[in-house]
């Protein structure tokens, strides 16, 4: 009788500690990882979905910042605590051009990263110095093709550095292309005029565009941006084929059941959407509120990894690390 009084005990535990049900998540607090610093824009919209989600659960929410790496500190923190209570707030762009990027890559991402929903998209944009003649990305083209390795480019890495390539490529132009180890530097240069050409996050480049320092020529979403709406997107101004979203959102491990993956994704749609402040913050870091739920989210980490993957190709892209 006492042993058996023991194993259920012990079978009991087991329950306690394992995955959780829809109905009983979250059991304890929950943990977002991240692979960028305090402050960041995907910092700054975990904190505040953050906040919201532990007066929704009754449970702690904790931001642990894995900053560095590319991205694979934090993607290796998140798989090795293998528990659908850590959870990893992440940029597709990111990962997506790790096949590319790195010669040994220790993961899968369509098996070890499961999408739970998407969040926001960052908006990326084209700027140029403001001292310069071009007011029109098209015009912009023409003068760098009209002055080969005159002027200098640069662009943020993952997505940004992709594009920049691909367009590169395609326009057959011979411009320079500066490295940073911190892109936040080159929106200034820019405004100096020492680097003409940046495919940089909007949010970067935001204070001296409105300063009159940096002419913002486009923007790479599918839509205008509230806080720009004169400023066209790339499809507007003649180059659909720079079209890109840059959706961020959140993963759970391979092993989460759906019926919590799909409370998860409905939870952090519920308190933003009942939030109207939550949006209006994110525009002012350059991001747009964009909800998509496991299905369709996954739709559009597939989108984003084929486009890469052509651009890839096309500029014959070797890994450099």
């Amino acid at each position: 009788m006492r042993s058996g009084i023991i194993l259920a005990a012990a079978l009991a535990a087991c329950v306690t500690e394992g995955p959780a049900s829809a109905q009983t998540y979250p059991q304890r607090a929950v943990k977002f990882l991240l692979p960028f610093g305090p402050g960041s824009g995907a910092d700054i919209t975990t904190r505040l979905v953050g906040d919201k989600l532990a007066t929704r659960w009754g449970k702690p929410v904790v931001i642990e910042n894995k900053a560095g790496g590319d991205g694979m500190v934090a993607i290796n923190t998140f798989l090795s605590a293998n528990d659908d209570h850590t959870l990893l707030y992440f940029p597709v762009g990111t990962f997506a051009t790790h096949p590319f990027t790195h010669a040994k890559v220790t993961y899968d991402a369509n098996k070890d990263l499961i999408p739970v929903v998407n969040v926001t998209a960052t908006i990326l944009a084209i700027g140029i110095p403001s001292s310069m003649k071009p007011t029109t990305l098209r015009e912009m083209i023409e003068l760098l093709r009209a002055e080969p390795d005159k002027h200098n480019s640069t662009a943020a890495a993952g997505n940004g550095d992709f594009l920049l390539s691909g367009l590169l490529k395609t326009e057959n132009l011979k411009v320079a292309k500066v490295p940073y180890r911190d892109i936040m530097q080159a929106p200034a240069d820019v405004g100096e005029g020492r680097v003409q050409f940046l495919l940089s996050s909007l949010a970067s480049m935001y204070p001296l565009a409105q300063a009159g320092k940096i002419r913002v020529l486009a923007v790479t979403s599918r839509k205008r941006v509230p806080s720009l709406p004169d400023v066209p997107t790339v499809a507007e101004a003649g180059y659909p084929g720079l079209t890109m979203e840059s959706i961020q959102g959140v993963f759970g491990p391979k092993g989460i059941s759906t019926a919590v993956r799909d409370q998860i994704a409905a939870d952090v749609r519920a308190v933003i959407e009942a939030d109207p402040s939550i949006p209006q913050r994110l525009q002012t870091t350059g991001q747009v509120v964009d909800l998509r739920g496991p299905q369709d989210f996954a739709a559009g980490i597939k989108e984003l990894q084929d486009k890469l993957a052509a651009i890839a190709r096309l500029v014959d892209l070797k890994p450099t690390q």
